[in-house]
């Protein structure tokens, strides 16, 4: 049986079994052995294999030498090698495949090798594993337990390593509880009693360099519990795994190299909260296929079109839901199995980056979904690690999400805040990525969140408050904040916690932005009145007025819109197709032009009938409709006004930036308002029924002329073309308390936005 090919020291060579020239040692003589400590390797019970296997100093019939010792239980004979020497035979020293020399005269270190002879003849040679020294110091077991090593990525899990000239792979896994934990893989048949691991003290983190392993090897964890049941786990910290349904974590090391700098250091002088944010969100898997239908592009084939179509729209961002490695495609990647690693569905770690490093030559930050409230209960992953609730609340009250059939992490604990923490900086610091959006923030929030009473266990103090996991965001967000600046932190907070996005240094959870739940709400329930019936709702679309400098929000008009029984956005507008159209055309105005930082969800520009389907890509033929080619020209051209006016985006979170000039007017069914920077400011006038307004008259903050940017009803968007004047003179008649106005003419289900001619 084949357990490595690493090469040894050079010796004189002859097949394992064979009769040295010298073995060194007298046969008959025993060797002095711990043979309760030996039965427990033997048995796979073992926590400290180093102390039997490996080479040892030791005074054996009054020579000082050292002794040898290795374990393979598919070995019938086994030679020692060393360089310009001449090979020594071990003998057997238990049953099962310990073997054992003692070397006269020899000190430690030691540099050697081993042959082995197989139980069907074969034989191979390697380094002995146990020969070397620990791959971690306490300094980083101390940071880990203490939940404060921010590159725990560099310490646990794989990585490559050169250790006396020898490269290999060191592996490290945390499993306090495990009787014996082993690394398992195809070098060594996937057999738990190969390669033992040490336990490194109380740290709870178990530890072996194994020489010679190569990048692509796949591995697990063979973790051998209390009770004594043998659990087979993929690496947590794995920075690339087996494509989906396989399960095995596979070695990998990047050699990218990247071309961004520019942009990262212009990115860390920058307060996204004062920059233009206008976000693409996208579901990897279902945005393009190949053309012939087969799957979805690769992380390198989807960065040319996905990066031009992104900037011919003027988004700023691009959103990936969920890539990290996950199981089940149905969940849409928000069940993670993989915290370190972007899954393998669509290619390596690189081609992920070369996706980024494009995006960022092309002038476009890229964000992604990070999911720290749950994972799923695989038994492969997380859940019950070491065979006791490690990452896990053991109180299904607290451990277990009813809402997803998940489990929640135990934010109490140092080393799982440590592997949530590291997890983050991985995606920010080796990805470049600029932002993650946390999902499901508010699960994490509240101890009774989806439970009913007498399901859920109250905090210290007797509230629902999750007082551990409100440490946890702040952390998080501090560390972020100050490792890399710049970044975006987006919470996916749907209810009224307060401070979401204040710093955590005054009391908030540190946030830079939040998703405005209740502005996506409440306009879309808007939007889907009859227009006749909108006049007694207007107060539904102008409430997100009142609250919103309570935070820095970002409005999203995202997937969980168009999914589960709620149409596609054209579904849910009103009236007959040109209404159903103009009324999108209006909402998208709307949503440009009042404050907060916008998202849209992949699709909005194609406007399809149906429902978002993660299992087919999106119907790139509909933009060959002219009312969908219209939208998409507006679309275009709202995006472009967006990017070129400040007045849309610097003052967003300023009540500087935005100024009602009526909000009252329900029985016109009309918004209008001042968006602001400075001096400079734009005018909006939102026409929310089909009936067009004519000598429509808004109060001028100066007088004038007033030049018209963008119309929603144009015929370049398949509108009415409802004769709205491109240049408006101000009258001295007073309105809105302003002694000028204008006169509009407001075409039907429209959005117009003028600017002062300067």
């Amino acid at each position: 049986m084949s357990n490595g090919s690493t090469r040894a020291p050079r010796a004189d060579r002859k097949s394992a079994g064979g009769t040295p020239r010298d073995t060194q040692m007298n046969k008959s003589t025993a060797l002095p052995i711990d043979r309760d400590h030996a039965a427990s390797v033997l048995a796979g019970n073992s926590n400290a294999p180093h102390d039997l296997l490996g080479a040892h100093p030791l005074r054996c019939n009054g020579q000082d030498g050292v002794v040898v010792r290795t374990h393979h239980p598919h070995a019938v004979a086994v030679e020692l090698l060393r360089a310009g020497e001449a090979p020594v035979a071990l003998q057997p020293a238990l049953p099962g495949g310990l073997f054992e020399t003692f070397l006269p005269g020899a000190t430690c270190p030691l540099v050697y090798g081993l042959r082995f002879k197989g139980e069907d003849g074969q034989t191979w040679e390697q380094d002995d594993a146990y020969r070397f020294l620990p791959t971690l110091g306490p300094t980083d077991l101390h940071l880990f337990n203490e939940g404060t090593h921010y590159q725990l990525w560099q310490i646990l899990g794989a990585n490559e390593r050169e250790i006396d000239g020898v490269r290999g792979v060191a592996f490290a896994v945390w499993a306090p509880n495990a009787v014996r934990v082993s690394v398992v893989g195809d070098f060594c048949g996937w057999d738990g009693r190969i390669y033992p691991m040490r336990q490194m003290g109380s740290s709870g983190v178990h530890e072996l360099f194994i020489p010679g392993l190569q990048p692509g090897t796949l591995y697990k964890f063979e973790i051998k519990t209390r009770d004594g049941h043998i659990l087979s786990k993929t690496d947590p910290f794995g920075h690339q795994y087996e494509c989906p349904p396989a399960t095995a974590a596979r070695v990998y090391t990047s050699d990218f190299r990247w071309s961004d700098e520019a942009w990262l250091d212009r990115r860390s002088r920058q307060d996204p909260r004062r920059q233009p944010v206008s976000v693409y969100e996208i579901h990897w898997g279902s945005w393009m296929w190949t053309p012939d239908g087969s799957r979805p592009l690769s992380y390198r084939e989807m960065a040319a079109p996905l990066i031009e179509h992104a900037r011919k729209f003027g988004f700023t961002h691009i959103e990936i839901m969920p890539i990290s490695e996950h199981p089940f495609g149905g969940s849409w990647g928000y069940q993670v199995t993989g915290f370190y690693a972007p899954t393998a569905r669509f290619g390596d770690p690189d081609d992920f980056r070369y996706f980024v490093d494009e995006c960022h030559k092309a002038g476009l930050g890229v964000l992604l979904d990070w999911v720290p409230a749950h994972f799923p209960k695989d038994a492969f992953a997380l859940a019950q690690f070491d065979g006791t609730s490690l990452y896990e609340h053991s109180d299904p009250r607290q451990g277990e999400h009813p809402d997803w059939g998940t489990l929640i992490f135990n934010y109490g604990r140092a080393e799982v805040k440590n592997f949530l923490i590291a997890s983050a900086l991985y995606w920010l610091q080796e990805f470049h990525l600029d932002g993650l959006r946390v999902d499901a923030v508010a699960s994490m929030l509240y101890l009774d969140y989806s439970r009913e009473h007498g399901e859920w266990i109250p905090n210290q103090h007797g509230g629902r408050e999750n007082l551990e996991a409100i440490e946890f965001l702040r952390h998080l967000n501090s560390v972020i904040d100050e490792k890399v600046p710049g970044a975006m932190m987006i919470a996916e907070e749907s209810t009224a916690w307060g401070g979401v996005t204040r710093p955590a240094s005054d009391g908030g959870l540190g946030f830079t932005f939040k998703w405005n739940m209740g502005w996506m709400h409440d306009t879309l329930v808007y939007f889907g009145h009859e227009p006749i019936h909108r006049r007694y709702h207007q107060g539904d679309l102008t409430f997100a007025m009142v609250y919103e400098y309570s935070e820095h929000y970002l409005m999203p008009l995202s997937h969980d819109e168009v999914v589960h029984g709620k149409g596609s956005l054209l579904e849910r507008m009103p009236g007959d197709l040109w209404q159903k159209f103009a009324n999108l055309r209006t909402l998208l105005g709307y949503l440009y032009t009042r404050p907060g930082k916008k998202l849209l969800f992949a699709g909005t520009e194609l406007a399809p009938w149906y429902e978002w389907f993660h299992e087919a890509p999106l119907n790139w033929s509909l933009s060959e409709h002219p009312e969908r080619a219209g939208l998409q020209q507006y679309m275009q051209d709202l995006g472009r006004v967006y990017l070129e006016h400040a007045a849309l985006w610097r003052h967003d979170h300023d009540p500087h930036g935005f100024q009602w000039l009526e909000l009252n007017d329900a029985e016109n069914s009309v918004l209008t308002y001042l968006r602001r920077d400075g001096e400079d400011f734009l005018l909006v006038a939102v026409n929310l029924t089909p009936v067009p307004r004519d000598n429509y008259r808004v109060g001028a903050p100066v007088p004038g002329r007033y030049n018209l940017l963008s119309n929603s009803d144009d015929v370049r968007y398949h509108g009415s073309g409802y004769g709205c004047p491109e240049a408006l003179e101000t009258d001295a008649i007073d309105m809105h308390g302003r002694p000028q106005s204008l006169n509009l003419r407001l075409p039907p289900l429209s959005c117009l936005i003028y600017r002062l001619a300067r």
